[in-house]
């Protein structure tokens, strides 16, 4: 995708999504299964922002302005009116504007912003990396996507800010900040401060996620 786009639809919802994360969703609303179909025939992505007023069901919600792209990987629809995808993360973004029409679906004009310079993980995170290969040791493909990049300081700061049991206003700071070293900084400094353990919070949900 070039560096903006137009008429792209957004999907607000309670969690955060990084670049190259995956994101099971669960959707039953007419718009975001009328969304889901149109990604689906025509290759394209919507946008997904993490909710800042308001719930993923009913009237469009409040979301923050930066978000990630996700495009559908899999998909299946065993109950009619029930569809059950998994999203994978793609370009950050930043909403210039939005517009929404009759079925409540959010369009939002963005801009796609740098895709982070990627640098082999430096030898003073790695407990961070040692943290990470006993999570993908212990869950593997059910969480991340392959392949797992243990060398890479952009996945692996990505992978971690997704597991770790933060709140979500915390993983919207990290991924804001574009940067995969200060946001290594950042989460080694959380895990040595609270000792925090790996979990799956922020990824529960009604309409959009299970």
């Amino acid at each position: 995708m070039s560096g903006a786009g137009t008429d792209v639809p957004l999907f607000p919802l309670g969690t955060v999504l990084f670049p190259g994360g995956l994101l099971p969703l669960r959707i039953f609303e007419q718009r975001y299964l009328e969304m889901a179909k149109n990604c689906l025939r025509t290759g394209t992505p919507f946008g997904v922002c993490l909710i800042r007023e308001g719930s993923e069901v009913g009237a469009p919600a409040t979301h923050e302005a930066l978000g990630c792209l996700a495009r559908i990987t899999q998909w299946d629809m065993q109950q009619l009116g029930l569809l059950q995808l998994v999203a994978q993360g793609g370009e950050r973004f930043r909403v210039l504007a939005t517009r929404i029409r009759a079925d409540r679906l959010i369009l939002a004009d963005i801009e796609i912003l740098a895709e982070e310079a990627d640098t082999p993980l430096p030898e003073n995170f790695r407990a961070c990396r040692q943290l990470l290969e006993r999570i993908v040791a212990e869950h593997g493909e059910r969480l991340f996507a392959k392949p797992f990049l243990l060398d890479s300081s952009t996945w692996v700061a990505a992978r971690l800010a997704e597991v770790l049991p933060l709140p979500v206003a915390a993983r919207q700071k990290l991924l804001e900040l574009g940067d995969s070293e200060k946001r290594l900084e950042i989460i080694q400094r959380l895990l040595m401060e609270s000792a925090v353990a790996p979990g799956r919070s922020g990824r529960s949900g009604r309409s959009g996620q299970s």
